[in-house]
């Protein structure tokens, strides 16, 4: 299965899942909660107001070595914006990246999504934990500050 027939099939339309595709065609779906979509519009807002000069995209598509994924946040310059537009999903991942872990995540899931995201290009990757946690990854490994936004961890676990 492509993306395409994904996003187009009215049978996937309004599902209560966060929907991706492995590396096989194969839809993977996970539950969707109110907490989740609580932390995404949390992160969203704080990155707008951190970033103004590009555009956050929640449940961005990105193509990866592994199928499409779809972060859950993510953070676009506008030079990003300028050459892919809005292409879905992208070919290549946007400067950051957020994975929100869902209690259906596993930590191998996580931390692969993390290395696709950055093996596509993203300069940081951050996930985040529903008990008040964040981790950031850049190319070297974890960091304690990101370039994005700084005292994120107040603005997201308030």
């Amino acid at each position: 299965m492509e993306w395409a027939e994904v996003i187009n099939n009215p049978v996937l339309q309004n599902l209560p899942f966060k929907i991706e595709l492995n590396k096989f065609g194969k839809l993977l779906m996970s539950p969707a909660s109110n907490s989740h979509g609580r932390y995404q519009g949390r992160i969203a807002g704080a990155l707008s107001l951190h970033q103004p000069d590009g555009e956050v995209i929640t449940e961005c598509s990105i193509h990866t070595s592994d199928g499409v994924k779809v972060a859950d946040v993510a953070w676009a310059s506008a030079a990003f914006i300028a050459e892919f537009g809005y292409a879905t999903p992208y070919p290549k991942a946007p400067e950051l990246c957020v994975e929100i872990v869902s209690p259906s995540n596993s930590k191998q899931e996580i931390s692969e999504k993390v290395e696709l995201y950055l093996a596509k290009g993203a300069q940081e990757v951050w996930v985040v934990y529903e008990n008040n946690r964040l981790e950031m990854f850049t190319h070297v490994g974890a960091i304690e500050q990101s370039q994005f936004a700084q005292d994120i961890r107040a603005k997201i676990f308030k």
